[in-house]
């Protein structure tokens, strides 16, 4: 990451994941210079697991706002059979 760039753990999903696509066309197209290989990889795997906090943070998140509307559900239904 260059150091215009937010730190990686400041970066939000979609800017991690274009920076992921960034490192994964420079690792194909054999851009990377072997030194700088392994600082990017490290890089790669550091975004990886960003992403993969912040989509198990969303299926948690998700998951509650279900489990309320559910339970709004069937207290509305319990009110209406009063």
């Amino acid at each position: 990451m260059s150091s215009k760039h937010k730190t990686v753990e400041n970066l939000r999903f979609g800017e991690a994941i274009e920076e992921l696509e960034s490192i994964l066309s420079q690792v194909e197209a054999e851009e990377i210079d072997i030194d700088e290989l392994a600082d990017r990889l490290k890089v790669a795997a550091e975004l990886l697991e960003l992403c993969r906090s912040k989509i198990r943070r969303a299926e948690v998140e998700v998951t509650q706002i279900v489990q309320a509307l559910e339970e709004a559900d069937v207290e509305a239904g319990e009110e209406k059979d009063s």
